[in-house]
């Protein structure tokens, strides 16, 4: 089927749903949704008949609370494993979006389909991020150093500092393997075309490696602006648009000269990357993924925070990457 009007895709961070500061309350999970949805309402209904949207989520802090929850149930009820909890919370966060988003565009009688999938992603079962300490993917809260070095302790735990200026700058890590391709697709490309609102690779998707012909399910958690942006390729998107908690990228991020950064090509970006200006647990997969993105053949990636998501699309505000 012939590609009509703009497609964008939206990579969502987990201050979308949960703040650091709060407990992950369902209630207080649908606050943070509602929010999110009112900007993305106010971009649907800027969009042409032909344009399409889709979105993509994080899941770090509910699958660290679930398996963490999981974890102090164990002796009454058998702890799931992380493909599982991924999901799992799949489920639980597309559900709030679909959910959310229907009641506000019926609201204003905007008739678009609204979407979830349950979405598996494929990794290598050998990928660099399963040996050693080398996993990289935060999950769950935030943690103080005294916290981070008890659950290291106790749990045999990876923690790593993630956030240098937060009051709780660490949190657990697991392996976080580099998505390949989509697994579904087909599915994904046949509701896209037929002008739904697709929600899917949530938390990056659910991991799975392939054996003798068959799917299987790993211990691991996908980034998911590396996955979001598999995704962006499987849709064919023009604009890859990662929101996070921040307006801009910065060079130099929380030194005293700390620079935000309004447009970089492909060949600055990777010279910022390669000189460490980009936290691999936070800003670097992000900006790894708008360069795969634009190397793919993508028009624009943008990264910019929740609230200036219409702007930056306008060109008004945020870390915009191109390819020259």
């Amino acid at each position: 089927m012939a590609k009509n009007g703009k497609r964008i895709l939206i990579a969502l961070g987990g201050n979308a749903i949960k703040q650091a500061n709060e407990k992950g309350t369902a209630e207080e999970q649908f606050k943070n949704v509602s929010i999110t949805a009112e900007h993305i309402v106010r971009l649907i209904t800027k969009m042409g008949k032909e344009d399409r949207l889709i979105i993509t989520h994080g899941n770090g802090p509910q699958s660290g609370n679930l398996a963490l929850q999981q974890d102090l149930a164990k002796d009454q009820i058998p702890p799931q494993p992380l493909d599982v909890v991924g999901a799992m919370t799949q489920g639980q966060i597309g559900y709030m979006f679909q959910n959310t988003l229907e009641n506000m565009l019926e609201a204003i009688g905007h008739k678009v389909p609204v979407i979830s999938v349950v979405n598996q992603v494929l990794v290598d079962k050998n990928d660099p991020e399963f040996i050693g300490e080398n996993a990289s993917k935060p999950v769950g809260n935030f943690l103080s150093e005294e916290e981070a070095m008890k659950m290291k302790a106790e749990k045999g735990w990876i923690v790593k500092k993630v956030k240098p200026n937060a009051p709780k700058p660490w949190r657990r890590v697991v392996p976080s393997p580099d998505p390949i391709a989509n697994v579904e697709a087909d599915a994904i490309k046949i509701l896209v075309n037929a002008g739904a609102v697709v929600i899917a690779s949530g938390g990056g998707g659910i991991p799975v490696y392939k054996e003798n012909g068959k799917l299987i399910g790993v211990e691991a958690v996908i980034d998911k602006d590396l996955a979001g942006e598999r995704l962006a390729e499987v849709v064919e998107a023009d604009v890859f648009l990662i929101l996070t908690d921040v307006e801009k990228a910065k060079l130099n991020y929380g030194k005293p000269n700390e620079t935000p950064i309004d447009r970089m090509t492909v060949a600055e970006a990777k010279k910022y990357l390669n000189e460490g200006h980009f936290l691999a647990g936070s800003m670097g997969p992000k900006v790894k993924a708008c360069i795969r993105f634009i190397e793919w053949g993508g028009k624009e990636a943008v990264i910019t925070s929740l609230d200036k998501a219409v702007e930056a699309l306008e060109g008004k505000t945020g870390t915009h990457i191109v390819s020259a």
